[in-house]
This record gives C-alpha cells, sequence and structure tokens, in this order.
C-alpha cells in the first residue's frame, strides 16, 4: 500500500496540468481514507504458565508420543504448544498463532493439557529434554488474535 501511495504522490509532484493535479489529489484522499478505515489487529495478552514437554512415552502418550491431543502429529523442531482448557474456552484453540514473550517467532497450539492446568501452556522442544529442563516453569505473557467465537471471553456479545 506504501508503494502505491508513494507512486500516486510522485505522480503528483511531476503534473504540470491542474485537471490531471486534481484527479491526482482525489487518488491520494481516497488511498489516505482507505488506508486509515483498516481493521485494527485484535490482540489479546494475557499471563500464564509456561513450563516444556518432550515428545517422549513417560511425559506424554504411550505408543505414539508425538500424536496430540487434536490428533496432529508433532515432529521435532516444530514451534508448538498444548493449551490447558480454559484457556481453550478464553479462544485460544486450535491452531491459533501464539506469540510467547521472551522466545523467537510464532507458535501454534497443536495440543491441550489434561484438565486439572490452569492459566497454562506447554512448549513443545521435540526429542530435547535438556532444553525442557532448563527452561522450567515460568510466568509468562502471551499474545494472540481475539477471534469471535460465540462462547470465548474476548468476544462481543
Amino acid at each position: 500500500m506504501f508503494y502505491i501511495f508513494f507512486f500516486v504522490f510522485y505522480r503528483y509532484m511531476k503534473t504540470k496540468t491542474r485537471i490531471t493535479k486534481f484527479k491526482i489529489h482525489l487518488l491520494l484522499v481516497a488511498l489516505i481514507t482507505l488506508i486509515s478505515c483498516t481493521e485494527p489487529e485484535n490482540k489479546v495478552t494475557i499471563t500464564v504458565t509456561a513450563t516444556a514437554y518432550n515428545a517422549v512415552e513417560y511425559q506424554t502418550k504411550k505408543g505414539n508420543p508425538g500424536l496430540a491431543a487434536w490428533g496432529d502429529q508433532l515432529e521435532p523442531g516444530e514451534k508448538a504448544i498444548a493449551v490447558s482448557r480454559d484457556l481453550i474456552n478464553l479462544g485460544l484453540d486450535h491452531n491459533e498463532e501464539v506469540e510467547i514473550d521472551g522466545l523467537e517467532g510464532t507458535y501454534i497450539v497443536k495440543d491441550k493439557m489434561n484438565r486439572r492446568w490452569e492459566k497454562k501452556i506447554d512448549i513443545y522442544m521435540g526429542l530435547d529434554e535438556e532444553a525442557a529442563k532448563e527452561w522450567g516453569k515460568k510466568t509468562v505473557a502471551i499474545t494472540f488474535n481475539k477471534i469471535n467465537r460465540p462462547n470465548d471471553q474476548f468476544s462481543s456479545k
């Protein structure tokens, strides 16, 4: 959008006739209006407890430790998280993108945790058990897009 605006402005400055300048001026006004009318992102930031887990049987499912609760097959190196059920009710559902303070990139919700946990995420660390132990347990802020759903806390009623 910026390049279009710049090009139109450049043409405006190079044009010599009043009629053409007027048309370009109208186009610039329309572009500025369009840019200012774009809907803002609806980001939600909440504080949660974050731990880490690995695709090993004693931490996950017997027989297929890479199988997540929604049926996704997790692969080492994938940026995935498991979320507590209360966060799902807040709108942090399957395949939502999440930013985690202190970690690079975007993580995807691929797994859900046991019902006993609240306000908690579990960061998938593949087979690297040392990295998971090093992470330990931290309080972090997570940010995700608010999507209007019928029952989540952040949707407009």
